[in-house]
């Protein structure tokens, strides 16, 4: 049975960046025998939720975000490895970044960070990456889905030529393709044939999700 308070300290401890104090709330979870799914949706995620939507509000600024982030990784590493994959059951896996030509990659790091929470197995190509690494990385991993982020106009292209280059290589309809960032919108999606477009980090993850339940 779920120890809510425990679930509330890691919260906190994501939204005050407190890593000993997450990794240590994380191996009380365990001790206590807590599920350790439910520890990282109802403690970790749940903080970083509310980290992303301050941040989309701009009630705070990157350092808080990265502090966050850190924590979150922290619980994470304690957690993860007691995870319990159902039989023939594999984790899925997600290639993100930040577009060629952009070096912002907050956004993307949320995202990246939640998704992690909810079990995905992450490629993180990071910020000004090149079109030909999505569709790389793509290839040699297996990928379920390519998620790409831009928060400049100019570089919205390359979203465009990553989908055509996933079609080149013949891989195209095995994969879901999520753009988001400021500029993108969902008539931006459609136009250039992508599956999913995400105001924030929390819809892209409640929208993953849904796509593989």
């Amino acid at each position: 049975m779920a120890d809510n308070s425990i679930l509330d300290s890691l919260a906190e401890c994501v939204k005050t960046g407190d890593i000993p104090t997450a990794e240590s709330g994380a191996q009380q979870a365990l001790d206590e025998g807590m599920d350790p799914l439910d520890v990282i949706n109802n403690g970790l995620i749940k903080g970083m939720a509310v980290v992303g939507d301050r941040y989309d509000k701009r009630e705070i600024y990157l350092p808080q975000v990265l502090m966050a982030a850190e924590a979150m990784y922290a619980g994470l590493g304690v957690l993860t490895p007691h995870l319990k994959v159902e039989p023939g059951q594999e984790p899925k896996h997600v290639v993100i970044g930040t577009v060629e030509g952009d070096t912002h990659d907050i956004g993307k790091n949320i995202v990246k960070a939640m998704l992690t929470a909810a079990g995905y197995t992450m490629h993180d190509l990071g910020n000004d990456a090149p079109v030909t690494d999505f569709i790389e990385t793509a290839k040699d991993v297996g990928a379920d889905f390519v998620y790409m982020s831009t928060l400049m106009t100019p570089t919205m292209d390359a979203m465009n030529r990553v989908i055509d280059g996933l079609k080149e290589e013949g891989i195209r309809s095995a994969i879901t393709v999520g753009v988001g960032g400021a500029p993108i919108s969902q008539e931006f999606c459609d136009d250039i044939g992508a599956d999913l477009y995400a105001l924030n980090a929390r819809e892209a993850t409640e929208r993953t999700k849904a796509i593989d339940a």
